[in-house]
């Protein structure tokens, strides 16, 4: 098996990556409005969610490249951490200070 390394994967890969976590971080936005949590329509605000759901969804996918996970269970969970978006980002920032021992 070849080593893995994020910059041997193919564009695809990394576009389907993209495409299911920005999808889950624009459901979340849907569930925003829908809630009344965040106006009708707002470039800004659907940009930045598309964003921080894409970086969430890349690293959820390295996490479970790393582990070996199952690339159908990988799927999934790219698009739930897509659409937790920054939240996802705070529970793996949690996890890496448990398991590291830092204190704030």
């Amino acid at each position: 098996m070849p080593e893995k390394d994020p910059t041997t994967y193919s564009l695809i890969t990394y576009l389907w990556v993209l495409g299911i976590s920005s999808m889950g971080g624009i459901a979340n936005y849907v569930r925003r409005v829908k809630a009344g949590t965040a106006e009708k329509f707002s470039i800004m605000e659907v940009v930045g969610e598309i964003f921080i759901s894409g970086f969430t969804g890349l690293i959820t996918f390295w996490f479970c490249e790393s582990a070996d996970i199952d690339p159908l269970l990988t799927a999934a969970l790219v698009g739930i951490s897509g659409h937790m978006g920054s939240r996802a980002i705070a529970l793996f920032e949690h996890e890496v200070k448990r398991r590291w021992g830092v204190r704030e």
